[in-house]
């Protein structure tokens, strides 16, 4: 926006009055529909005057004032110019976050990946999740590697439902190995769903998170956002569609092939995983640990390491993993001294 700042009086009252011309995005997605947006900023100041005129809008009234709207405003052309879309909620929030007194910096307002339907945001908050975050944005397939508690899963799928919103996708696909279940539900009680929930139940509290119950079950209900295992996703082809294998250590070489094979026109992906904690059985070898050797220096794709800095549960996950790091370390090089080649 291009800021014009004068000082005017009315009716003997110092007022101040700043033009920002619109640039980068469409004033009525800005604005709101019947300039609604607007409408919200001036109830939440009611001395404060906002005059749309084609790509600009005229702030009037006391400067702590003006200067809060503006800052608003700003904030909300960011968030438009970031998804391609603005939404009430995301205006409501914004307001809040200003009105608050904590109107986010220019560094923290580029890391929200994401605006809630209760009024918070997803933000990156580690270098490990800014990184994913980055590499998202610059290619089609990005792997999230790194130990648990490092928020793969969560920002993975803030990204993808922030693609979803901006309209630069048609649906989001989240899958992941049941190994748990031998990737054979037939057994199971129930149907389909409840067969497969529990081995997925980690996506869905990161889908609950993010968005209100009944918008949730819509998109679930016609297919917008799909839940899958990953035994079920072999013969699919998935155009506009941002595509997620989370736990990606217990797929197969056979099962990574066939995954990143799936995918169509316009579509993206996000492979997440910890090669420290596979399930699969010993002879068996990760598809996540051969892919980095397989796909290295493709254009296109990015690997991203997350490591215990970048750990964002309980603080004691940190020393989890740092302790169970020593204890293989030893444990390798006990073992090679007890082999021949260590005599």
């Amino acid at each position: 926006m291009r800021n014009v700042p004068s000082k005017l009086k009315e009716n003997g009252l110092p007022l101040v009055e700043r033009r920002l011309s619109v640039t980068g995005s469409q004033p009525l997605l800005l604005f709101g529909f019947n300039d609604q947006f607007l409408r919200k900023i001036e109830q939440t100041f009611p001395a404060l005057q906002l005059i749309a005129r084609g790509t600009e809008v005229i702030l009037r009234g006391r400067a702590p004032e003006v200067e809060q709207a503006e800052r608003i405003l700003l904030e909300m052309q960011y968030v438009l110019n970031r998804t391609g879309q603005l939404y009430e909620q995301d205006v409501d929030t914004v307001i809040e976050l200003v009105t608050g007194g904590r109107s986010p910096s220019q560094g923290e307002a580029e890391d929200v990946i994401l605006y809630t339907y209760n009024g918070g945001a997803v933000v990156a908050k580690t270098p490990g999740q800014r990184a994913l975050v980055e590499a998202a944005r610059d290619n089609d397939i990005v792997f999230a590697i790194g130990p648990a508690g490092t928020g793969k899963t969560y920002t993975a799928v803030a990204i993808a439902l922030a693609a979803l919103q901006a309209r630069q996708v048609k649906k989001i696909v989240l899958t992941r190995p049941a190994v748990e279940a031998g990737e054979s539900l037939g057994f199971l009680p129930g149907d389909l769903r409840e067969k497969i929930d529990p081995y997925l139940r980690p996506l869905y509290d990161a889908l609950e998170d993010m968005l209100p119950p009944d918008k949730l079950r819509l998109h679930l209900d016609r297919n917008v956002i799909e839940i899958v295992p990953l035994a079920y996703m072999r013969g699919r082809t998935l155009h506009n569609a941002f595509v997620i294998l989370d736990e990606a250590q217990n797929a197969t070489t056979v099962q990574m092939k066939m995954f990143l094979t799936r995918l169509g026109a316009n579509s993206r992906a996000i492979i997440t995983g910890d090669v420290t904690q596979t399930d699969l059985p010993r002879r068996s070898l990760s598809g996540l640990v051969q892919v980095q050797q397989v796909l290295a220096g493709i254009e296109g794709i990015a690997f991203v390491y997350l490591n215990r800095e970048d750990v964002v549960r309980h603080r004691l996950i940190k020393d989890i993993i740092e302790a169970y790091e020593r204890y293989h370390l030893a444990r390798e090089a006990s073992e090679g001294e007890d082999s021949p080649s260590g005599l």
